[in-house]
């Protein structure tokens, strides 16, 4: 029996895997290919990741990022894209046992509970962690309902080959609406462009949000149009990059089984970041178990829980999912302004709506700022999405967001 068994092997499962077996707890960690690198490009704002994060795991960092509503804007905030072959081996820790295989279920009783796995291999655990991603395979797994989802097709060249996309390697692009070339119509996406090394730069063409998600076709096709019209071959890439993912899954409701990461609703439902908070997250869940074992399996289930959405962080959440869901009854046209509205907001507003971990006055106080600066014809739209406004968190609780 081990104190804590994590289900799923990404940035999140390691996280809280090696936070939990840091501080002494005997910890399993259960995925398909416990050794199997990540393939996606992970980001965040620098000052979001924890200080404790060593300068290896960091791939790129670029002083600035630029944005394009309907003008330019420059924000000097560092951003970084994270080296996953370094993080990797920064969470691996050789005292967590890997099992390999797919967990289907979960027995708890009062002195424990036992993993059940496919092949029908059982282990027992004093607590059970589900990092397993948006699959969600201990929480019910996806609502039976088309999600919000996040799409994007990016591409992977050699810098010398994309010179004039970014100006240098202390900028990157953190979103440029300016219409692909040939669309026609139909949902708005817009170009991301990252440095992930000294050689290399992802262009990436995103369809923020979108109830059910753009099809990565239209969106591959979408960026080659992009390209060529910047004089840049897309048959040059070296490698290309596929995102999918929900935005706006609610959060499960408490109980034996402890969510971690995407699993637990870490997504942003506007921006889609959600590895800075597990990083920065894990050591507060495990020292809630540690200290919660002290007394019975439930009890630490029960201090994780509390750790996960504090209030002020849970209220934030929801305004975030209004947000959302005035985003998407913006029509297509109307969207670029929207984002211009965003991008025009003192630095503070946008740093406090995008952040990792909100807070509801301060999230609250960027969006009636936005709402304010909006030409009548936007408010509108806001306004019919019910923005602003909305239903305190403290009144409506987990598993109803």
């Amino acid at each position: 029996m081990v104190d804590v068994v994590v289900v799923g092997g990404g940035v999140a499962g390691r996280a809280v895997a090696a936070a939990c077996s840091d501080i002494g707890l005997q910890v399993a960690l259960v995925a398909m290919a416990p050794r199997q690198g990540w393939g996606n490009t992970y980001s965040s704002w620098l000052d979001e990741l924890p200080a404790a994060l060593p300068d290896s795991t960091l791939a790129a960092v670029m002083p600035r990022m630029r944005s394009f509503g309907t003008t330019w804007h420059e924000w000097s905030r560092a951003y970084a894209v994270l080296d996953n072959t370094q993080l990797w081996k920064h969470l691996w820790r050789p005292e967590v046992t890997e099992v390999a295989g797919r967990v289907v279920a979960a027995e708890h009783g009062a002195t424990g509970s036992t993993v059940v796995l496919q092949d029908g291999r059982r282990v027992a655990t004093a607590v059970v962690i589900d990092a397993s991603g948006s699959a969600r395979v201990l929480l019910g797994g996806r609502p039976p309902r088309t999600p919000t989802e996040q799409t994007a097709v990016g591409a992977v060249f050699h810098a010398s080959d994309v010179r004039g996309v970014l100006d240098n390697a202390r900028t990157g692009v953190f979103m440029d609406w300016h219409p692909a070339p040939r669309t026609r119509g139909g949902w708005p996406t817009f170009l991301y462009a990252v440095h992930l090394d000294d050689d290399r730069v992802l262009l990436e063409e995103t369809a923020l949000a979108r109830r059910p998600g753009l099809p990565l076709a239209l969106l591959r096709r979408r960026l080659a149009a992009r390209l060529e019209a910047l004089g840049i071959d897309p048959d040059s890439s070296i490698a290309e990059e596929r995102v999918k993912f929900p935005l706006d899954d609610p959060l499960p409701r408490p109980g034996r089984v402890v969510p971690f990461g995407a699993a637990a609703g870490f997504v942003h439902p506007t921006s889609g970041f959600s590895v800075a908070r597990a990083l920065r997250q894990a050591p507060w869940v495990a020292a809630a178990i540690s200290a919660g074992l002290t007394s019975s399996p439930a009890a630490a289930a029960r201090a994780a829980w509390a750790v996960l959405w504090p209030p002020r962080v849970a209220a934030a959440h929801l305004l975030h999912r209004q947000a959302l869901r005035a985003l998407l009854h913006v029509p297509p046209d109307g969207v670029p302004e929207f984002f211009e509205q965003f991008l025009s907001l003192p630095h503070r507003h946008q740093k406090a709506f995008l952040a990792v971990e909100g807070d509801a006055a301060e999230t609250s106080a960027a969006m009636s700022e936005l709402f304010r600066r909006a030409p009548w014809r936007l408010r509108r739209r806001l306004l019919l999405a019910g923005l602003p406004g909305g239903v305190p968190i403290a009144q409506r609780g987990f598993g109803k967001a």
